[in-house]
């Protein structure tokens, strides 16, 4: 595991951060079920069988130094509703990209996730000292480029035919994906505005 982030918990009102562990197997195999998300063609999340070889995944990434895997909990529940992680991390150039992310779907369009981005931005750049982060998306993702944009980051180009889309429903189709950034100088304004997003929530 990469020195410069190793794994952590982040906490507040509306989502809690846990390192993953196979702990989370059943409450995430319940809640991929939740709107059955791996039907999604344009996206990669489990199966719900699946859901151990993620996991797998996603911790041998860890400690390989290149991901930090979150189970994203829900504090009404206290069980998880989806995944998370920092990943491609760069720590020469203090990088990183915050992705593979799915909720299950009830929780969609909640606080959950903008409270979540909002942990995940402030270690970033206050505790990591990130010169930027990145997010990417596949380009018919719609409802994950408007929850990016809306967090205040910016496009900085489409990578086309970038990769081979794996889901079974679209074989052999080319994956054109969206790049977006927040870069260290915008992190104050980005920061006022998730707060104000979030304080409208309490309000």
């Amino acid at each position: 595991m990469s020195p410069w982030i190793s794994p952590l918990t982040l906490s507040a009102r509306h989502v809690q951060l846990a390192p993953l562990s196979h702990a989370h197997h059943d409450a995430l195999l319940e809640a991929v079920r939740d709107g059955e998300l791996w039907n999604h063609w344009y996206t990669a999340i489990p199966t719900p069988e699946g859901m151990q070889a993620e996991i797998t995944r996603r911790l041998d990434l860890q400690a390989k130094g290149s991901m930090c895997p979150f189970a994203v909990i829900d504090p009404a529940t206290n069980q998880a509703v989806g995944m998370t992680t920092y990943m491609n991390i760069d720590a020469a150039n203090r990088r990183v990209e915050i992705g593979s992310t799915w909720y299950r779907q009830s929780v969609q369009r909640s606080p959950l996730n903008t409270e979540a981005k909002r942990l995940l931005l402030a270690h970033a750049f206050e505790q990591l000292n990130c010169i930027a982060v990145e997010f990417r998306t596949h380009f018919f993702n719609q409802q994950s480029r408007r929850a990016i944009e809306r967090l205040g980051a910016k496009l900085d180009g489409v990578l086309r035919s970038h990769q081979i889309n794996p889901h079974p429903m679209a074989p052999g189709a080319l994956r054109d994906t969206c790049v977006y950034s927040i870069v260290a100088s915008e992190w104050p304004n980005v920061k006022t505005h998730l707060d104000y997003q979030l304080a409208r929530v309490r309000a």
